[in-house]
């Protein structure tokens, strides 16, 4: 028997250890160690157990509630087989948007890195192309749309952020961790949300010379301090964690949200925002689909709604590129209080209200509509 041989023999039975106690009912099951859950999802990356048993131990998981320590040992698997690569910048914003994408409003966040950039902040975005259970539109959809390169390597990423006529990039799963976006397809036969949705935003692919900061969005009251718990399991030194619009880092715009933030891998603490202290006011809560563009629900799913997602990605990016030009509309509101979120919390300046108006004034200009182009 080969090294390799014995080294799968050994997953399987460690699966089947698992998966008999994790998947015995509500009352039964059993939370497994760290460890196991990492050499776990370990050997699900690394093609050593079959579909049907991957996909038991990602369901019974869900079906009983990961405890922290699974969701710990989950997140170590992901972040071994990801591929890390350091900007040469001290400090890098990891923008950390849902990879399931948006599927009920026009996404603005996709612009967010170019804005931060021409703020003085190097940024980052991550993603993939099509993920269930919403397969939305995408950061990748949107800026490939926009012109924006999305194929390029860890390495490549990390060194548009060191250019001062750039300051940001994307860098999508299957470049920095393709074992994990090979699970796209059994994923997809769960049908519901598992651990994979929340941990793949903390792999953390590109990292600052001294400090990167996470920003992510969430939408249910427990997933904040599930997402602080992680990062700082992750590394972050900071995190800004925004109650947004489908689970991403734009708030709504018309009304007071909470958002968590922790600084120096802290304790998370919870802060009060309001769209109309930043004089952003807003009769919707997103950037309304247009219309025009068709939608429908995806067939044989009561729950998606599917849209056209290459027409609203262009319109997403036409948008998006107008605000960058100072074009006023909620695509420009929602850039400002977005990004103004993320100067405040990196401490670039002394109050949400001044961070707004700096932000403003990078819109006003156009210039951060040349970092895109």
């Amino acid at each position: 028997m080969t090294h390799q041989d014995s080294a799968n023999q050994d997953a399987r039975a460690l699966m089947r250890s698992i998966i008999q106690r994790i998947a015995t009912g509500p009352e039964l099951s059993k939370d497994i160690s760290r460890e196991e859950a990492r050499a776990g999802m370990r050997a699900i990356l690394d093609n050593q157990v079959d579909g049907v048993q991957a996909g038991i131990f990602l369901i019974a998981l869900r079906m009983k509630r990961e405890s922290d320590d699974e969701m710990r040992g989950i997140l170590e698997a992901i972040r071994e087989a990801t591929g890390h690569a350091v900007a040469e910048v001290d400090d890098v914003v990891d923008i950390a948007d849902p990879y399931d994408g948006y599927n009920r409003c026009l996404p603005a966040s996709p612009f967010l890195m170019p804005l931060l950039a021409e703020c003085g902040v190097p940024a980052i975005s991550h993603g993939a192309h099509a993920v269930g259970p919403k397969f939305g539109v995408t950061h990748r959809h949107v800026l490939e749309a926009a012109g924006v390169p999305v194929d390029l390597t860890p390495v490549e990423a990390a060194a548009r952020l060191a250019d001062p006529d750039c300051g940001w990039s994307y860098v999508d799963q299957r470049a920095f961790c393709a074992p994990l976006a090979s699970l796209i397809d059994l994923r997809s036969a769960i049908v519901k949300r598992q651990a994979l949705t929340t941990v793949e935003v903390l792999a953390r692919p590109i990292h600052g010379r001294l400090r990167t900061h996470l920003v992510t969005g969430y939408v249910h009251k427990p997933y904040p301090r599930i997402y602080a718990l992680l990062a700082r399991h992750a590394g972050f030194d900071s995190a800004l964690l925004v109650r947004g619009v489908e689970g991403g880092v734009v708030p709504s715009l018309r009304q007071a949200g909470v958002c968590y933030s922790y600084q120096q891998r802290g304790e998370e603490q919870p802060f009060d925002i309001d769209p109309t202290e930043l004089g952003i006011e807003q009769s919707v809560r997103a950037v309304s689909l247009p219309e025009s563009l068709p939608q429908s629900t995806r067939p044989g799913d009561d729950i998606a709604i599917a849209v056209d997602v290459p027409a609203t990605a262009e319109a997403a990016a036409a948008a998006g590129l107008a605000a960058l030009e100072g074009q006023n509309g909620p695509t420009y509101d929602s850039l400002v209080f977005s990004a103004a979120l993320v100067l405040w919390h990196l401490g670039r300046e002394r109050s949400l209200k001044e961070a707004a108006a700096r932000v403003r004034e990078a819109l006003d200009s156009g210039r951060a509509a040349r970092r895109v182009r």
